[in-house]
């Protein structure tokens, strides 16, 4: 009953973080693990838990995502499912005691990502140089791969890419993260799935409960006014579950 209890509360809690500032992973992904799933599958099964609020997200942004763009819409949907299903199949041959060892350093690029994106992505909107199409598409599919493997973070390396490479309209670059985001996602559900890697038992809780996260945390979202006080909050969860899974593999 505590482990129903202990996904639960984390799927409620991820639903609301994701749908406020992001980071949601930060808190199914481990409670996964602490529920006894192994690590691969644990990645696996809270990626197919968050894919119904990119789906809703997606489409709450999809009047911002018709704008032009460079790549074009196309070519970065193109890009993400190619790169998610790379990402996915790289993890489907890594092994669970490799994964377990690099888990702690996904945490941890994933938070410093969550912690800095947001000064990284103001310096580069406001330069607004424009990359080469090859170079856009070669960014965006480096972090493609990264969010088809792991989903952690994958937000706002999607943003800052978006940055890297030129974009500066805001609400554009957020639509087309909940769509990629979505895109990736479907992508590696369903190569994870195909697999068997995702846990169903867990999944229904964390994905039930999560969905009611995102819907509560959507409703309250614009009514939090210091959002910079839920980031830190969001920032100290990840650094916290690094050191844990770093002390863990240690010991």
């Amino acid at each position: 009953m505590l482990t129903y209890v202990v996904l639960a509360v984390a799927g409620l809690g991820a639903g609301m973080l994701n749908a406020i500032a992001g980071g949601g992973t930060f808190l199914s992904f481990p409670a996964l693990v602490w529920a006894g799933v192994p690590p691969i599958v644990a990645n696996a099964t809270a990626t197919f838990a968050a894919l119904p609020g990119y789906a809703s997200s997606a489409w709450a942004y999809r009047a911002d995502i018709a704008g032009d763009s460079n790549p074009s819409l196309m070519q970065l949907i193109a890009v993400a499912v190619v790169g998610g299903l790379l990402g996915a199949g790289l993890l489907l041959v890594t092994s669970e005691d490799l994964f377990s060892g690099v888990v702690p350093w996904l945490l941890l690029i994933a938070t410093v990502a969550f912690a800095v994106g947001p000064r990284i992505l103001r310096y580069l909107t406001q330069k607004g140089r424009q990359a080469s199409l090859p170079t856009a598409l070669t960014i965006v599919f480096g972090v493609s791969v990264y969010g088809g493997y792991f989903n952690g973070g994958l937000g706002i390396m999607l943003l800052a890419a978006f940055g890297l490479i030129g974009m500066t309209n805001l609400h554009h670059m957020n639509g087309l993260k909940n769509l990629m985001s979505f895109v990736l996602s479907v992508v590696s559900v369903a190569t994870y799935t195909a697999a068997g890697l995702i846990d169903w038992n867990s999944l229904a809780i964390v994905g039930v409960s999560c969905a009611i996260g995102g819907y509560v945390g959507a409703t309250f979202a614009r009514r939090i006014k210091n959002t910079a006080l839920l980031r830190g909050f969001i920032i100290a969860i990840g650094f916290f579950m690094a050191a844990v899974f770093f002390m863990q593999r240690a010991g």
